[in-house]
């Protein structure tokens, strides 16, 4: 499928500012086709009087609800990628959309995951539910009719549950992606041995100092490094 310019949409977290820039960067620097990044920040959504919820304590991030608005803030037309700003990408996102279908109203990796983990990031719950993870990282074809029926009101008002597993679209209208585009630090590698193309540090990445030695953090504290030196040399 030809698709130009694709827009993607990165969660932000003000906790977790290097990490959204971090994975930002990497996206661009692997991508050999022109893309639109932006950043879902959540008092920009609220000050466009998008996003209305009232406070919910478990959400684990600034924007656990707000990437259901993405076929919303695209009115309906085209293709979009949501990802958590937790990612490290190590190849060509072109690749992404080679093979969409336009029957499919979203394509996500579908893990099957139950982490042991009782904590995760910084000192956080971790959680075990249905379909967990695979809103982390969606490819919306927002001008699928399904997708309209994600508007504003229904994302302010209905449950995660009901959100993070899709329960607005039938089964056969979720496409599968290679699990490489979502490749959970820490589990996957257990039984997947070929290379990731984009890494999830869903437990917690190398910005946080009790994280430091997960799986891939080598590749990102590198691409930190780089996206320091770049941005020092900028302002010189």
């Amino acid at each position: 499928m030809n698709i130009k310019n694709p827009t993607f949409f990165i969660g932000y977290d003000s906790k977790e500012d290097i990490a959204y820039r971090i994975c930002k960067q990497s996206l661009l620097k692997k991508s050999s086709i022109k893309i639109n990044v932006l950043a879902l920040k959540l008092y920009e959504l609220i000050a466009k009087n998008y996003y209305k919820r009232s406070v919910d304590p478990l959400a684990s991030t600034e924007f656990t609800y707000s990437r259901f608005f993405v076929p919303s803030l695209m009115n309906y037309k085209g293709w979009a990628v949501f990802c958590d700003c937790d990612f490290l990408f190590l190849n060509d996102v072109a690749k992404l959309f080679h093979d969409l279908s336009n029957d499919k109203a979203i394509y996500c990796v579908q893990h099957d995951y139950k982490p042991k983990e009782k904590h995760k990031m910084d000192g956080q719950q971790q959680t075990i539910y249905p379909r967990k993870n695979w809103s982390s990282f969606i490819v919306f074809n927002c001008s699928h009719p399904s997708n309209k029926k994600l508007n504003i009101d229904v994302v302010n008002k209905e449950t995660g549950s009901y959100l993070h597993q899709f329960q607005w679209l039938k089964d056969d209208e979720i496409g599968s992606l290679d699990e490489r585009w979502n490749w959970l630090e820490g589990w996957t590698s257990n039984h997947n041995k070929s290379s990731p193309y984009a890494v999830h540090y869903t437990r917690g990445g190398p910005w946080f100092d009790e994280w430091q030695d997960v799986e891939y953090a080598e590749e990102w504290i590198k691409e930190r490094d780089n996206y320091i030196n770049n941005k020092y040399n900028q302002i010189l």
